[in-house]
């Protein structure tokens, strides 16, 4: 069983944290979700004063063996390669709000079917070519997850020692919302039909067709899962699994995690079956557009900072959310109290 460890948040400080967020000008609850992230990342950081440290975003890609034997998507899997060198030219929209909300972005080749270039925000963790057609076999290997797990956390534990403590994740991957769709039918047990949505932009018609695909790589496995590690391996790209062990490592530095869609989240419900704790440490900053998303959400009895229907990926959501987590650390630190600004308190 592969176990990682992440401790609970600790209560030490909560009567603190509550009492500075109250005592701040104004009525107790009027800055609504924003008292909650704050209380959040200062239990998080165990600090009455919490900050954000160079945030950063790191974009997983990788390509999937289904694309190339049937319909689950209108794009070719050229695309993968060909975005990700859109990532590293600066032009895609994950670019845009990194440079706006100044978070440092890296690209992530967790297994791209193609070669690239060195570059200085790219970062090789390829573990193969792409994953194997999971409607005949397992997408990867055991020991290939295991080791897209410990290549998530050591990329986190590189980004960590470089001073960052906020961190979000994205990816990229045609054919992703195939696997996220098995993994999030496998670990929350909603019928695939229920979990399967446009991707990257199918009709009707599309939708069913790729339903009943996924129905049969589900059936095919799901006798023979008998843990998450076997159903990452079963279903997951290495870009998800990458995710999902980065994501564990994040919680276990104790680093506040921004999560982004409906990919990052089914990345997510792996880590929390193997890692519970792995939750107090998770931000979610939007609902998708992607159906299976909110049902996502519900399970996990969380709610999302934003809805714009946004269903692009790349961690985008994250990016938008992030000035909303910074203006709750301002209020905490910067604002002032009833006493040191002479106001009368109700």
């Amino acid at each position: 069983m592969y176990t990682t460890n992440i401790t609970p948040l600790s209560e030490n400080i909560k009567e603190q944290l509550q009492e500075k967020i109250d005592f701040k000008t104004k009525p107790i609850g009027s800055l609504g979700v924003l008292e909650n992230i704050a209380l959040q990342i200062g239990l998080i950081q165990n600090t009455v004063s919490p900050t954000l440290s160079k945030p950063s975003i790191v974009v997983f890609a990788g390509d999937h063996g289904i694309v190339n034997s049937s319909s689950v998507t209108p794009y070719p899997q050229e695309v993968t390669q060909q975005m990700v060198h859109n990532f590293l030219n600066s032009g895609a929209a994950i670019n845009t709000f990194c440079n706006q909300n100044n978070i440092e972005l890296k690209i992530v080749d967790a297994g791209v079917n193609a070669n690239f270039e060195t570059s200085p925000n790219l970062i090789d963790a390829k573990i193969s070519k792409g994953t194997k057609d999971y409607s005949l076999e397992k997408a990867m290997s055991t020991e290939e997850c295991l080791l897209a797990l410990e290549k998530g956390k050591l990329i986190v534990q590189e980004i960590f020692k470089n001073g960052t403590n906020i961190i979000g994740f994205g990816e990229m991957g045609i054919g992703n919302t195939s696997a996220a769709s098995l993994l999030m039918s496998y670990f929350t047990t909603i019928s695939i039909e229920q979990c399967v949505g446009k991707g990257t932009g199918l009709n009707d018609e599309g939708i069913i067709k790729k339903a009943e695909i996924l129905r049969k790589a589900f059936d095919l496995h799901i006798n023979k899962i008998q843990s998450p590690i076997d159903a990452l391996a079963s279903f997951g790209g290495f870009e998800i699994v990458m995710m999902c062990g980065a994501i564990l490592e994040a919680a276990s530095l104790k680093m506040t995690i921004l999560i982004d869609g409906f990919i990052v989240t089914s990345a997510l419900l792996a880590a929390q079956a193997i890692n519970k704790n792995v939750l107090d440490y998770c931000i979610f900053c939007h609902t998708s557009g992607e159906q299976g998303h909110e049902k996502m959400l519900n399970f996990l009895k969380v709610k999302p900072l934003l809805n714009l229907g946004l269903r692009l990926g790349e961690g985008t959501g994250a990016a938008i959310a992030f000035p909303i987590i910074k203006s709750a650390i301002s209020f905490l630190n910067e604002m002032a109290t009833f006493k040191s600004a002479n106001v009368s308190e109700a």
